[in-house]
Order: C-alpha cells, then sequence, then structure tokens
C-alpha cells in the first residue's frame, strides 16, 4: 500500500492522529478542550492540529461509529472536507441528537481523519446525455420509502 506523506503540526498535547488497528482506514484525531455538547445542539470541537495536503488529495472528516451507535452524537457536514490548500486548524462539528448531554474531554476521539484522492473535473459541454433506464427519474423514483 502506497504511503502519502502528510505535513502535521501538533499543537496540542495529545498524539498525532492514528490508525488504531492494521485495515482501518480512518485514524483518530482527538478533542484539545473541554466541552459539553447539548442535546440537540451544534459544536465546533478544537484540535490544534494543522495539516498540508499535497495537491490532489483531500482528508475527510467522519463520524466516529460509537459515538454515534452510543451517544447519537455525529461529525455535522459528515464528510467534512479539508481542501490541500488550507493550513488553520483541524475543527470537528460535532452534532448531538442523543437523549442526554454529551461531555468532550480533552484527549477524547472525537472523529475520524480519511485520505482521499481527488481527481479534477474538466466539464465537456454536450446538448445530449446518453439515454438510461433511471432517466430523469429522481427522488424516490424506485418506490421505496
Amino acid at each position: 500500500m502506497k504511503k502519502i506523506k502528510i505535513g502535521i503540526i501538533n499543537f496540542s498535547d495529545n498524539p498525532l492522529p492514528e490508525y488504531k488497528k492494521k485495515g482501518d482506514s480512518g485514524m483518530d484525531i482527538r478533542a484539545n478542550e473541554n466541552q459539553i455538547v447539548r442535546m440537540n445542539e451544534i459544536k465546533i470541537i478544537h484540535t490544534n492540529i494543522l495539516v498540508e495536503i499535497p495537491d490532489g488529495y483531500e482528508i475527510q472528516i467522519r463520524s466516529r461509529s460509537g459515538l454515534a451507535a452510543k451517544h447519537g452524537v455525529f461529525v455535522l457536514n459528515e464528510p467534512g472536507t479539508i481542501d490541500s490548500s488550507y493550513r488553520g486548524e483541524i475543527m470537528i462539528i460535532l452534532h448531538n441528537v442523543g437523549e442526554e448531554n454529551f461531555i468532550v474531554n480533552k484527549g477524547d476521539r472525537i472523529a475520524q481523519l480519511v485520505l482521499q484522492k481527488v481527481p479534477k473535473i474538466k466539464w465537456k459541454t454536450n446538448c445530449q446525455l446518453s439515454k438510461t433506464d433511471r432517466g430523469t427519474g429522481g427522488f424516490g423514483h424506485t418506490g421505496i420509502k
């Protein structure tokens, strides 16, 4: 497996984001502050980590399944995107849809980072699109409710 070098600055006391097990696609990233995310609240959590992503890649921010399943806490704009041109702090937008307030402690693993290759689009203007079985069928066109 090819490994991509990513520049990182860690202004926190936490370890660098890391894969917990062999075969994991996401690296856990930790909170660098104590916060309470109240029921039905959206809160930005600081990590004090900055990265330099090579052109042609992005880092996606994804929920940790355990937080979502056990507490109803997930990354709001999942997947969040960190563009290769961004040099600021990685911040995680958490949303609590659970039935109680959720306490974030400094050092807690709150999200996952996944590196993705991002091909660029070059538009090809075309007056006709090819025909498909689906055609223009949109939301709910298959009858599944």
